[in-house]
């Protein structure tokens, strides 16, 4: 069993307004049909705008070292490469 309300189809269709608006307050639900589990309606993360600087500095402690010039290298063969010429014969 999961840990979210399960909802009909119908109820689905009418109460759409009143799930949704659970929906958009987080609350996840199961929709069913003829007694069947059919899917999922859930609400998407949603993105932040900013890091605060703490978790920021955090992160950064844990993140893998990288060589300078290992990525100047990729850098260069990437830049260096030419770009095709559709038009060329």
């Amino acid at each position: 069993m999961s840990g979210q309300p399960e909802i009909t189809q119908r109820d689905l269709r009418t109460r759409s307004k009143e799930i949704m608006d659970a929906v958009q307050d987080g609350q996840a639900f199961t929709v069913t049909r003829d007694g069947h589990r059919i899917g999922e309606l859930v609400p998407l993360r949603r993105r932040r705008r900013f890091v605060p600087r703490g978790e920021f500095a955090a992160m950064s402690r844990t993140a893998p070292n990288i060589s300078l010039d290992a990525f100047r290298a990729d850098q260069d063969a990437t830049t260096e490469q030419e770009p095709d010429d559709p038009y060329a014969h």
